[in-house]
């Protein structure tokens, strides 16, 4: 089982977005037949068995082990991930373009810029794991809390000066079996987690609206 899973299928995307669907993928971190599901979740065996049908049709479950129960054989399946990911990919004639309107400093263009990452990375991903290699990626996740929207502006000035001195220094044209790498830098206002998120969220981009 993967730790995260990438879906670009619009078809298979559309099979998660199913209440009980998604609760079964939910429960299905760990293996589970129809009738264990069945119990657990509230709903008819029969019901359960048609959702599992579709979310291993489209890739989403693997079969684990088929045993025999007196007349019946019960099949035990598992989730081929313990969380999964829709990319942008799934809705292709839609998706956000980054090149489309460039902009440092807008919320949208920073979605766009995401979104783009959630792609490629998981084109990486599902081509790596046919190819039975990994990925060389790196990520740095942090959080900086600034007294003044001054000091968020300098920090951004720095931080952008700082990445690109390092691409400069690093970049190479002229290497014939270079291998290039998209490098993606993103602040943005933390999101609290607590029981009040939502005022709280809405209080924040009303404040940095006031301040920018």
């Amino acid at each position: 089982m993967w730790e995260v899973a990438v879906i670009t299928d619009a078809a298979a995307a559309g099979a998660t977005l199913d209440p009980i669907r998604a609760r079964l993928l939910a429960e299905l971190v760990q293996p589970g037949s129809a009738s264990s599901l069945a119990a657990r979740i509230g709903q008819p065996r029969q019901k359960v068995n048609y959702h599992l049908r579709e979310l291993e049709r489209h890739g989403l479950l693997e079969l684990v082990v088929e045993r025999r129960k007196g007349n019946m054989t019960e099949r035990v399946l598992q989730a081929t991930a313990s969380s999964y990911v829709i990319s942008p990919a799934a809705l292709a004639a839609v998706e956000p373009d980054p090149a489309r309107s460039p902009d440092r400093l807008s919320a949208r263009w920073l979605l766009a810029v995401g979104a783009r990452l959630v792609r490629d990375v998981g084109t990486l991903i599902t081509g790596a794991t046919k190819a039975g290699q990994r990925v060389a990626t790196y990520a740095l996740d942090g959080e900086v809390r600034f007294a003044t929207a001054h000091d968020r502006a300098a920090f951004a000035e720095e931080l952008t000066n700082a990445v690109s001195g390092l691409v400069a220094k690093y970049h190479d044209e002229k290497v014939a079996d270079g291998r290039a790498y998209r490098v993606v830098v993103a602040v943005h206002p933390s999101i609290p987690q607590t029981a009040s998120d939502d005022i709280k969220v809405t209080e924040t981009a009303a404040k940095d609206r006031k301040e920018s």
